[in-house]
């Protein structure tokens, strides 16, 4: 029989241990941050486990990326601070984060207000990343969902996004033709992959120079997929709200709301080139050449085939551009097969002066005319950095 004095004895141990356990849990939760003693006791989840956020209609392969918790991020950059800001798109600001094990990741910051847009474009990024895989298109390796936080976290590109290269900032590095002409048949290959060869057919919406990040050997990678969406074969759909990038988008989406892959099309030929009709017509098309890269050199025929190609990207009506397999084809080819390209119609660029000088003319109502056709087509501005809604008041 066991001793009754030796049961007490052990009882009263396991009562005091309890108690200087709840003591010392007390202790630590006055003098740590509440948040950190959470991160803590909260239950380690297995990487491959998704969490239950994401049940529902995803169709990506979740276990493909990282569920990084909010703390985590906030040390990667530093609290997010100014000096490791990328950049700042339509939903929100990108900083350069650097995790414990010493990567450097691009972390997207998206603002999730009354409008729900942010928490839209979470959703329809992760998703859209985590069904595709191409070389051209920017590779997703993580996100996070704690709490009212939403962030996306992408590789790191060295060499940022091409638009601070075209347009000039300080410190951008100089890009030679070769360079270029890798570029931009990178991006069509990244296109042709979304349009033509993925298992689920996807139309980004928003191609244009901030969209594109290069790599430290500047290939060309396709990112922000918050606009994009899964689009059956063979389908146009009708959209009464214009997301996009106002002068990178095609007339017919932007005017009437007809989505096909071919206004991807009349983006990248926009990226390619932001060029006035009359050069073309007047044969002298090299004159858009940068005067560094005409110090540098660089081949006129592939210039002035890249150019023709860009043309036919542009044209105003969908059936007349070609499929980015089409593209692909037309920029690989060899220059002494250029005639086989098909010469270009006239796109639809009008003059933004005429307009100008109407609508200061008096009498002019600017709310329908920024719905108008002549509006919209006059006014290509590669600088606009956020989705432009033509549904709202003006």
């Amino acid at each position: 029989m066991a001793n009754p004095n030796a049961s007490a004895v052990f009882l009263a141990f396991i009562v005091i241990l309890i108690i200087v356990i709840f003591i010392l849990l007390g202790i630590c939760w006055k003098f740590l941050r509440p948040d950190i003693m959470r991160r803590l006791m909260r239950p380690k989840r297995a990487p491959s486990e998704v969490p239950e956020y994401f049940s529902g209609n995803m169709s990506g392969n979740l276990r493909t990326i990282t569920y990084f918790d909010y703390a985590t991020l906030k040390k990667a950059t530093r609290d997010f601070h100014q000096k490791n800001q990328l950049g700042r798109g339509g939903f929100g600001p990108v900083y350069l984060g650097k995790l414990d094990d010493g990567r450097k990741v691009a972390v997207k910051q998206l603002s999730v207000g009354k409008s729900g847009q942010g928490e839209s474009e979470f959703f329809v990024e992760v998703n859209m990343i985590t069904s595709i895989q191409h070389k051209n298109l920017v590779r997703l390796v993580g996100c996070c969902s704690e709490g009212q936080q939403r962030l996306l976290v992408y590789e790191y590109m060295k060499n940022k996004s091409l638009d601070k290269i075209l347009f000039g900032v300080d410190g951008a590095p100089f890009l030679n033709w070769k360079t270029r002409h890798q570029i931009i048949i990178g991006i069509a290959r990244g296109l042709q992959y979304l349009h033509e060869e993925s298992n689920l057919r996807i139309v980004h919406r928003d191609i244009k120079a901030s969209n594109i990040l290069l790599d430290d050997k500047f290939q060309p990678k396709i990112s922000d997929f918050g606009l994009a969406r899964f689009f059956p074969e063979d389908q146009t759909y009708l959209s009464t709200a214009f997301a996009g990038t106002l002068g990178y988008t095609a007339p017919e989406y932007a005017i009437r709301g007809e989505l096909t892959v071919k206004a991807d099309t009349y983006s990248f030929g926009v990226l390619v080139l932001e060029i006035a009709w009359r050069l073309y017509e007047q044969s002298k098309i090299l004159e858009l050449v940068d005067a560094k890269l005409q110090a540098d050199g660089f081949d006129e025929k592939e210039v002035m085939q890249v150019c023709q190609i860009a043309l036919l990207c542009v044209q105003p009506f969908p059936n007349l551009r070609p499929a980015m397999s089409e593209v692909v084809l037309m920029l690989t080819m060899k220059t002494t097969e250029q005639s086989v390209i098909p010469a270009p119609v006239r796109p639809a660029f009008l003059d933004r002066k005429s307009l100008k000088d109407k609508n200061n003319g008096g009498g002019s109502d600017t709310a329908a005319e920024m719905r108008s056709t002549a509006y919209w087509l006059g006014t290509p501005s590669p600088m606009v950095d956020r989705p432009y809604d033509m549904s709202c008041g003006i």
